[in-house]
């Protein structure tokens, strides 16, 4: 069983880690991740809630109430944030004054001056009420024998205030500004880190923000009553005006109109609409009246389906992630050990411990791996939340990271490069071909079949009963009709059994010359032909040109004719085709490619399945069938051929983002800790770069937002 849910308190990488340590060595537990930008943990196993959340607040945390959004989350997190590093830098500022001015007030209790007392006791209250989530955590995780940012930031600030505290009493120099000032710093990093993650998690409320509210429902009695969306069901009628948005999946039973579903596709081209046609909640009608019967509800509509293929995406990590896990689980026992030989060689150097403690001080405040654990979540947070609004739907941290690596894609025909909505264009034989042709192809789910089917209805042709039907995989179909047995297929499977003329190959060549796939009706002999046209998709054409000039070789790969194969191929500017392939084939074709490096494969049939869940990067049109919607990695809604290379484009975006903000978080640290070793950086810069670090990082992700 999977349960997922927010957990409070986390402040760094480090904290993630070992609560999904914690998490991974219960009995019970599968798999156990913490997304530190999300603040979300995704648990899989038989383990009760009610251990994890006692777990959970043993290490100092806590699991967030149900009734709480993450969004909500969110917002007190940011308010409360405020709140702390406001009230911080009132009291810091007399601190500040005081101490960088040396300001000595002409008054003394108990023999020390009212300045030393005013720092001393402003200091102390910055450090022990707004700070003291900081102590508060840090206190938790020493009781388990385990550290983070927070035990770094306590032992820094509660060091400098009790040896200012000592140092005062002592007639000494005085550091209460270092303690001030550094809470006052890290806690305005942790109000403006939390606005920058709400800006980067702001992929899903913004998708959920796009359904409507309200519905207008037709009653039995005709009747129209105003109700909310939540309470439709299945097979309600509701009545959508121009301009309104559809309220939940359903099918068109009067009217017809004009929707924008750009929510879904991003595309603002207007989709025609006419009785029967499906369509999706949260689209807008922009023409004319409709009557739509509801066929799923709220939480099964395509566009939940989006909002939880996001969520799932931004909760999975990215293998580079990992390095930054595992560096950041070891990370802070490693500073505290060379904040303390800092303490020790300055002391024993100087022979002074004020001037021992300063450098320590900065060392276990710059060390924070903040941005170490920020550098990959966030990037993934945008990153599929920016893909999802223009209508790609990216199903995990891997897929994105694998993305950037792909250098050539394979491209089924039927569907994915052309409409997968073939029409009879040619027809031999008459009626009687026609109407044996369409009897046969009733039971088969192929998208010929439904060309052939229609065309039949069109001419107004009643079906045959058909017995012992067969489906030759790849090939054709076969069946008796009135104790005659009938085969259909492709002019390969009807030679197996019957003779093809000069004159009837030599027609065959011709339309397969114009992009026509041929099927052929025979007994033990030729009866007739027709011939098929899908037509290749608008755009199709500028897919291929910018995957080629990403540097990406395209390839073909369909069960069609060679010359029919080709003629497509021809028109879109692919020049590598493998045609005349039967489905088990397909995944031959992809492992052999993979020899000579990463693959994607792109397509949208139950055949395509095998194919995309085999290649090293899955793309499936979000217009196919479930299956291959749900074994492929990144997901095309709308079946938009155009967004193949811009998901690509994506995924190498946020690699690329990714590799920079570990560049960044590594070499401010690799930096950073050497210089206030030396003694060459004051706690109070150090605090300032350390909260900057985290907010560049975010800011660096969130430009990902911008095409």
């Amino acid at each position: 069983m999977k349960q997922t849910f927010n957990i409070d308190g986390m402040h760094c990488a480090s904290c993630a880690v070992r609560i999904e340590d914690l998490l991974k060595d219960q009995e019970g537990v599968e798999e156990a991740v913490v997304n530190y930008a999300l603040a979300q943990a995704t648990v899989n196993g038989s383990i009760q809630m009610s251990v994890m959340e006692q777990l959970i607040k043993k290490e100092g945390y806590s699991i967030r109430s149900k009734d709480k959004s993450v969004e909500d989350a969110a917002e007190i997190e940011m308010k409360s944030a405020w709140k702390k590093a406001l009230f911080a830098t009132t009291l810091a500022l007399p601190v500040f004054i005081l101490a960088m001015f040396r300001i000595e007030l002409p008054w003394e209790v108990a023999g020390i001056g009212l300045s030393a007392w005013i720092e001393a006791v402003l200091t102390m209250v910055i450090v022990l009420v707004p700070g003291m989530t900081f102590h508060r955590a840090a206190f938790a995780q020493l009781k388990r024998r385990t550290a983070s940012m927070d035990t770094l930031i306590s032992m820094g600030t509660l060091v400098a205030l009790i040896f200012s505290w000592w140092s005062m009493l002592q007639s000494g120099d005085r550091y209460f500004e270092t303690a001030a000032v550094i809470t006052v710093l890290i806690l305005i990093g942790r109000y403006l880190e939390a606005r920058s993650k709400g800006r980067a998690s702001q992929a899903i409320s913004r998708l959920l923000e796009l359904g409507a509210k309200m519905a207008h429902r037709l009653n039995e009695d005709g009747s129209i009553e105003d109700v909310t969306v939540t309470s439709l069901r299945v097979d309600d009628l509701v009545l959508v005006k121009e301009g309104e948005k559809i309220p939940l999946d359903g099918e068109v039973k009067e009217g017809d109109s004009h929707l924008d579903e750009s929510m879904l596709t991003g595309e603002s081209v207007l989709v025609k609409k006419r009785i029967g046609d499906q369509v999706f909640g949260a689209t807008l009608n922009q023409k004319g009246l409709l009557t739509i019967r509801i066929t799923a509800t709220s939480e099964n509509t395509v566009l939940a389906q989006i909002v939880r293929l996001v969520q799932e995406a931004q909760q999975k990590k990215a293998p580079v992630q990992k390095l930054a896990d595992r560096i950041s689980s070891v990370f802070v026992p490693v500073v505290i050990v060379v904040a303390l030989l800092t303490f020790v060689i300055w002391w024993m150097v100087t022979g002074d411990v004020a001037t021992a403690l300063l450098p320590a001080v900065a060392v276990l405040v710059i060390a924070c791996p903040c941005a170490l654990g920020l550098a990959t979540p966030t990037a993934i947070l945008v990153g599929t939340g920016t893909a999802a609004r223009q209508g790609v739907l990216i199903k995990s941290g891997e897929a994105l990271q694998r993305g950037h690596s792909i250098k050539r894609v394979l491209f089924d025909k039927t569907g994915t490069i052309t409409h997968g909505k073939p029409v009879v264009t040619d027809l031999d034989g008459g009626d009687e071909v026609l109407q044996i042709a369409a009897s046969l192809e009733h039971g088969s789910e192929h998208p010929l079949a439904a060309a052939v089917i229609e065309q039949a209805n069109e001419a107004k042709l009643s079906l045959g009963k058909v017995e012992q039907f067969e489906v030759i995989r790849g090939k054709g179909v076969s069946g008796k009709m009135n104790g005659t047995l009938y085969r259909l297929g492709s002019p390969a499977f009807i030679e197996e059994t019957a003779r093809l003329d000069v004159a009837t190959k030599a027609r065959i060549d011709t339309l397969r010359h114009e992009a026509k796939t041929v099927i052929i009706l025979a007994t033990d002999s030729y009866m007739g032909l027709l011939a098929i046209s899908d037509d290749v998709k608008e755009g199709a054409k500028k897919a291929i040109t910018d995957l080629r000039a990403q540097g990406i070789e395209t390839v073909m790969v369909t069960g069609d004719h060679q010359k029919t194969a080709e003629a497509i191929a021809r028109k879109v500017g692919i020049n590598i085709v493998h045609a005349s392939v039967l489905p088990g084939q397909k995944l031959d074709i992809v492992k052999e490619s993979q020899k000579e490096g990463a693959i994607a494969f792109v397509g949208d049939g139950i055949n395509d399945a095998p194919a995309l869940t085999q290649a090293d990067l899955g793309i499936a049109m979000g217009g196919g069938t479930d299956i291959a919607i749900e074994a492929g990695q990144i997901v095309i809604i709308g079946g938009d051929i155009r967004k193949v290379p811009q998901a690509l484009k994506m995924s190498s975006r946020t690699y690329r983002t990714i590799k920079q903000n570990l560049f960044w978080a590594f070499i401010y640290n690799a930096i950073g800790i050497p210089l206030a070793a030396l003694g060459l950086l004051n706690p109070m810069i150090a605090a300032g770069a350390m909260a900057f670090s985290s907010i560049s990082v975010l800011l660096n992700s969130l430009r990902l937002k911008r095409q």
